[in-house]
């Protein structure tokens, strides 16, 4: 898309966030807004603040708006490739990284921009040398509770939202409630799948490597 001279000189801040690496069941999904200058106060006003504080009906109203309202992007890396991911980098903060710096290309597609500002879930230099070429020259801030910082906030929203639609038809497709994050609910659904669907079914669904996963597999096998 061809972007005018007004575009271009569009100040402002990229924020980014991230959904369900605490869950077990679901993808991992990364989001990020661009946030005009001036524009704090109205999401403000809408509501917005940390996902976590927030209703899931709540949530999925917000990140409506958000995406009719706001240049945005969301990555996000089902189950499966998860798994893929996960067996090849043996490190969360590396795919988190990955899936940080390619919402943060996405959305310098749209609009150019000096910052982004993301939680701080591993060493910074994992996200800048996951940047490519549009993302090599930003600034970036990592920063314990960055919720705290409005876009962040905004990209918390939308990422939950797309992980709670996402686990919502993963849940149809396997015909059974997979539960929010890791519990003691979660193992007795995991060992359910396991008995009808064998052990396979935990790499369509779940993210392996949690201690969760042993568990599952010896109750299933008694």
């Amino acid at each position: 898309m061809r972007q005018s001279n007004l575009f271009k000189s569009e100040q402002g801040h990229i924020g980014t966030d991230e959904s369900g690496k605490g869950d077990y069941f679901g993808p991992l999904v990364a989001a990020g807004i661009f946030l005009p200058e001036g524009q704090d106060k109205v999401l403000k006003e809408l509501g917005v603040r940390d996902s976590k504080k927030i209703s899931d009906n709540r949530i999925r109203e917000l990140s409506k708006q958000i995406r009719d309202g706001y240049r945005h992007s969301i990555v996000t890396i089902g189950p499966e490739r998860y798994n893929e991911l996960y067996l090849n980098l043996r490190n969360l903060n590396r795919i988190l990284a990955w899936a940080h710096s390619r919402v943060i290309e996405n959305i310098l597609e749209e609009v150019p921009c000096t910052l982004a500002v993301t939680d701080q879930f591993g060493d910074k230099s994992f996200v800048l040398n996951a940047l490519m070429k549009k993302g090599r020259d930003i600034e970036l801030i990592q920063k314990p509770k960055a919720e705290e910082d409005t876009a962040v906030a905004a990209a918390s929203i939308l990422a939950r939202s797309e992980f709670l639609k996402r686990l919502y038809y993963l849940s149809k497709d396997f015909k059974a409630e997979l539960p929010k994050g890791s519990s003691p609910r979660s193992e007795e659904t995991g060992v359910e799948l396991v008995r009808c669907f064998g052990a396979d079914v935990l790499n369509k669904v779940a993210k392996r490597h949690f201690k969760l996963t042993r568990r599952i597999l010896d109750a299933a096998s008694r």
